[in-house]
Parts: C-alpha cells; sequence; structure tokens
C-alpha cells in the first residue's frame, strides 16, 4: 500500500497476477507503461472528486484501471459523478494526444509508441463498458439515477452489469469452446473478477439501499439551501414503508401524500418522517 497527498493506493491481487506474469515472460517496459497509464487514469478521477471538494478515501489498481472510493456525505449528485467517471478515460485521451505529438515531431518512434496508444486506448473503452465499478457502468447508474428511483437505479444497473460480464466471461471462453485454442486468460480473470462483485453486489442491495437512507438528511440539507421543489409520492395508506421508500430519487427531495380508501389525500408527510418510521421498525410510520 502507497499513501500519496492523504489518499491510500493499493493493488489488488489480480494487478499483481498480471503484473508477474509480465515480469516472468520478459515484458518489464509493457508493465512499467500499464501502471502508469493505469495510475494517470486513476488521477483523473481523484482530481476530479477534488475539484468537487469531495475526499477520496482510497485507490485500488486493477489491471483495467482501479476503484476510487470516495466521501460522499450526500453531495455526489448524478452530475457530478458523470463528471467525475469520464476523468478518467480523459486522463488517456490526453496521453493518446500528447505521445502522437512526439511522434509527429519525431521524438518518439518504434513499437513501443504504437503499444502505447493501443494500451490506452484499450483502458479506456475497456472503462466505457456498461460493467460497475467500470467508468461505463457508473456513468449508466448515475443517468438512470436522474429519471428512476434509487432502489430500481440499483437493481438494473447491476443486472446490466451482471449480463455484460457474463458475456465477457463467455466471450474470453470462445476459443475453448469453438475448439482453436485455450480460453483468454487475462479476459478471462477479469471477467470472472467483475461477475463475482456485481454477483456480490446484487446481493447485498439490501443494505446498499439501507445505507442510501441513512444519508437522505444530508441531502434535505443540500435541497433545503438550494431551495429545490419537493417531489411528490402518492401512496395508500396500506402501502407498506419499504415499497413508498423504493420510490424515492436520488436527486430528489419527496413529499408522501397519503391516499385512503376512496382516493382522497388526508395526510402529507415529509420523508425523514418515512424514512424514521422504517429505521424504527414501525411498519404503519
Amino acid at each position: 500500500m502507497i499513501r500519496w497527498g492523504g489518499i491510500s493506493f493499493s493493488f489488488h491481487p489480480l494487478f499483481v497476477l498480471v503484473m508477474l506474469t509480465s515480469v516472468f515472460t520478459g515484458h518489464f517496459l509493457e508493465l512499467f507503461a500499464l501502471f502508469a497509464i493505469v495510475f494517470v487514469h486513476e488521477l483523473g478521477h481523484v482530481a476530479a472528486a477534488r475539484l468537487f471538494g469531495l475526499s477520496v478515501i482510497s485507490v485500488q489498481l486493477l489491471p483495467f484501471g482501479g476503484v476510487a472510493v470516495i466521501e460522499d456525505h450526500g453531495d455526489l449528485s448524478s452530475s457530478r459523478e458523470i463528471v467525475i467517471a469520464l476523468a478518467g478515460p480523459l486522463q488517456n485521451l490526453l496521453l493518446i494526444m500528447i505521445s502522437t505529438t512526439f511522434h509527429v515531431m519525431g521524438l518518439w518512434e518504434g513499437a513501443f509508441f504504437f503499444y502505447f496508444i493501443q494500451c490506452n486506448l484499450l483502458i479506456a473503452l475497456f472503462n466505457l463498458l456498461p460493467i460497475l465499478p467500470l467508468d461505463g457502468g457508473k456513468l449508466v447508474q448515475a443517468v438512470c439515477a436522474m429519471c428512476l428511483p434509487y432502489h430500481t437505479t440499483l437493481v438494473w444497473t447491476l443486472r446490466i452489469s451482471l449480463v455484460f460480464s457474463s458475456l465477457m466471461v463467455l466471450y474470453a471462453m470462445m476459443p475453448l469452446l469453438l475448439g482453436k485454442g485455450g480460453p483468454q486468460l487475462n479476459l478471462l480473470m477479469i471477467g470472472g473478477f467483475l461477475l463475482y462483485s456485481n454477483y456480490t453486489d446484487y446481493r447485498n442491495i439490501p443494505y446498499r439501499f439501507l445505507r442510501f437512507l441513512m444519508g437522505r438528511e444530508a441531502a434535505f440539507t443540500r435541497h433545503l439551501l438550494q431551495g429545490s421543489l419537493a417531489y411528490p409520492i402518492i401512496a395508500e395508506h396500506s402501502k407498506p414503508l419499504d415499497q413508498i421508500l423504493r420510490l424515492l430519487r436520488r436527486e430528489k427531495y419527496h413529499f408522501v401524500y397519503i391516499m385512503n380508501s376512496h382516493g382522497k389525500i388526508f395526510s402529507v408527510i415529509p420523508e425523514q418522517r418515512v424514512i424514521s418510521s422504517y429505521l424504527r421498525g414501525d411498519p404503519g410510520g
């Protein structure tokens, strides 16, 4: 683990495995280039997060990028999350532009230049796949959170991630299945890691949603300072609290309009009261 600028940088075992493989196969220069590209990619995320005044607790480096843990006190809106997610691939684009400029000036020639370009392209494009925790998965999640309830966003973005990570594993196994050689081991390891990670997160959706509910007080403060309009939720009196709370949107503050059996609104409740009742275990609110 490396601590720099108040942030803990660590290597995922998968990254270490890829590095050791590169060393044993005599590709040390390619290994160093991969490390540098991934590191710069993650620095893009860190810089964007700090630009918004967010604290980055740690960064774990993987062969295709990394996972930045950002301290969220209700300030991480979807628009900010989109900017932070795009900041990583943007660094790869900048590296391509700088290295291409050196190439045009005659300062960088040879096969390593093309390897460097190819590596940046692969990391940038791979990270834009709609799989969590890749940048593309975070983009899909942020866009969905703008127009869908947060619980629905969690469920469907993780389902999309499971489908695409499964397709990645299948693609890595295609040479073996078609009898044209062995599987693509690097891609198989990465796909397997993403599949397992998203399967675990899918099972933990109730805990992630509970953490979302516990952070709603900070969201209320932000909406109050911004003077945002409340978003209405209409629910029957008999509707369970957990089903009402699953209609909450991350980008909105809500008032819950309680309707009786005759279709008449007889009570208006702020979302904090519904959340408090749910957390206390009071099914009737």
